[in-house]
């Protein structure tokens, strides 16, 4: 059995589904009273109540079922945490991977499998295609990298000590049922959302101005629950950190194009601006590792997107 931590959360959900049907019996990690989310309710799931930050409650997980393997996807974010007391959050942070680790010894798991993030790119000065050996900057740049980076580096100590097959996943930007609207950091969550409702979109909730040629490695989320599930069941894999993304760049404007194609009547005119260059996750580690190969282009993930909003899905 795997637990899934964060599993009814938006790329967890997808993980769950994609071990579903290679008939892996998950039970999922949540804070709140421990019953099975309605847009998972069609699965033969388990539920079970805990906080990562709570060691007595992950073991209590443990002794109700065998688990056998991790997908450790929950995180204890800095501004969640420590009611302002910048130190407590940090400690609530890393404690929540420590306590993971910990109980992955207890129960004799052998594979545990953490989501990192394309964020622990910022500031890589390369173009191009992103590999996993890039030398990353430990400058402060934001408060997820920054803790994704710390965990990185202590799961290559934890697995040397302790035997643990320990793999962190640096997933990309991801998009697609059940994420965020809006995404703070790139557009094509809110321009899906606009096109499915046939409404200009609002992009104020970006942290920075959209322009049509910005590109990312741009994914989507059953894309990305995939991967990760071919990385937790993998018989062997042969590095600790694995890219996990589509591993292409998407611009804006690309994305603007698919949703056209979906629904005719949309139109959105983004800024434009000299292209800076285009830079993506090398995925070369993920494909001869596990096999995967993205199932959605940009088209088809718009308009499978579009169609599960306008059926009355919001999140």
């Amino acid at each position: 059995m795997i637990l899934v931590t964060g599993g009814a959360g938006f790329i967890g959900a997808q993980a769950v589904r994609a071990l579903h049907q290679v008939g892996q019996e998950c039970v999922l990690l949540q804070r709140r009273a421990p019953e099975i989310p309605p847009h998972l309710a069609d699965l033969p799931i388990a539920m079970a109540q805990g906080d990562i930050t709570d060691l007595d409650s992950l073991r209590a997980v443990g002794r109700a079922h065998p688990v056998s393997g991790i997908l450790h996807l929950a995180v204890t974010l800095p501004w969640e945490a420590g009611n302002g007391d910048a130190v407590e959050a940090a400690r609530r942070g890393v404690d929540g991977f420590l306590n993971i680790v910990r109980v992955a010894g207890e129960w004799g798991v052998r594979r545990l499998v953490a989501a990192s993030t394309i964020g622990v790119y910022g500031g890589v000065a390369q173009a191009g295609a992103l590999s996993e050996d890039l030398p990353l900057p430990l400058r402060h740049l934001h408060a997820i990298p920054d803790l994704k980076k710390i965990t990185e580096l202590l799961a290559g100590q934890l697995a040397a000590g302790t035997g643990i097959d320990i793999v962190t996943a640096r997933i990309s930007g991801t998009w697609g049922p059940g994420g965020h609207l809006p995404d703070p950091f790139f557009p094509a969550p809110s321009l899906a959302w606009a096109a499915a409702h046939r409404t200009t979109p609002d992009l104020s909730g970006l942290v920075h101005q959209p322009y049509a040629e910005d590109a990312l490695d741009l994914c989507y989320v059953k894309d990305t629950g995939r991967a990760l599930a071919l990385l937790q069941l993998a018989p062997e894999l042969r590095h600790a950190t694995y890219n996990v993304g589509s591993g292409r760049a998407t611009s804006n404007a690309e994305v603007v194009a698919a949703l056209a194609s979906v629904e005719p009547g949309f139109h959105v005119e983004l800024p434009s601006r000299d292209a800076e260059p285009a830079r993506w996750l090398d995925t070369t580690r993920l494909r001869e590792d596990t096999g995967f190969s993205p199932g959605y282009d940009t088209a088809a993930a718009a308009a499978d997107y579009v169609a599960w909003l306008r059926a009355g899905n919001e999140r």
